[in-house]
């Protein structure tokens, strides 16, 4: 029988955002304008958006891995108020990632000990997926891991989709996705046929409703 697959977005599912914390930093070292025309962040902290041209060319040529960290920082350093660092930007940058509660771990290692099958699929870039891969060795975690990074694509695009599902021999039928964005959701039910869900907490309740339904059937036959 297949195994039961679960398919689990990084920031905002596993560890915390705290985007406006991040535009609070970066507040003090560039033009408000630059934050939303440059970072692409929302001023009030809805998540990174595309704005501009530059914006799109900059987070798209990151988050796909096609330049290097250094020079993301020295873009956004060209934006910035005279004299601002590259350790200044860097640490605004890395505030946006809060907490990441031990207990997510916890139920994603549970979930590997009682057959299920653990993916992790992210849209993320160097500078913030080098420290929480360190940190909390999320390996460790997952049966295969997926970044958009490393694989020059990113959600919602259907080809990320098409590459999970074929790289890692995904049954649609058995899979179920977690991503707090509605649009990769969306994509992830459009173009790969997943189940989804928006948190680990919504994806807890729908197992123990399952588990519970399925003592219920079992009570009945005996």
């Amino acid at each position: 029988m297949e195994k039961n697959t679960i398919v689990f977005d990084l920031g905002g599912v596993i560890i915390n955002l705290n985007v406006p914390r991040c535009v609070g930093n970066f507040k003090k070292l560039m033009h408000e304008e630059y934050i939303r025309t440059v970072l692409g962040i929302d001023d009030e902290g809805e998540g990174v958006v595309a704005v501009s041209a530059a914006t799109k060319q900059l987070m798209h040529d990151y988050e796909y891995g096609n330049i290097s960290t250094e020079e993301f920082l020295k873009t956004l350093q060209a934006y910035c108020f005279p004299g601002t660092t590259i350790e200044q930007i860097k640490s605004a940058w890395l505030s946006m990632l809060d907490e990441l509660p031990q207990e997510r771990l916890d139920y994603i290692k549970g979930l590997r000990e009682k057959g299920y099958r653990t993916i992790l699929l992210s849209n993320s870039n160097e500078l913030h997926w080098q420290p929480i891969w360190d940190q909390y060795h999320l390996g460790s975690y997952f049966d295969a891991v997926f970044a958009s990074q490393m694989l020059h694509m990113a959600k919602p695009n259907q080809e990320i989709f098409d590459y999970v599902v074929r790289e890692a021999k995904v049954d649609s039928v058995h899979t179920i996705y977690v991503d707090d964005l509605e649009k990769n959701r969306k994509a992830g039910e459009q173009f790969a046929g997943w189940q989804t869900v928006s948190s680990i907490e919504e994806l807890k309740d729908r197992y123990a409703q399952r588990e519970k339904t399925a003592d219920a059937q079992r009570k009945k036959r005996l």
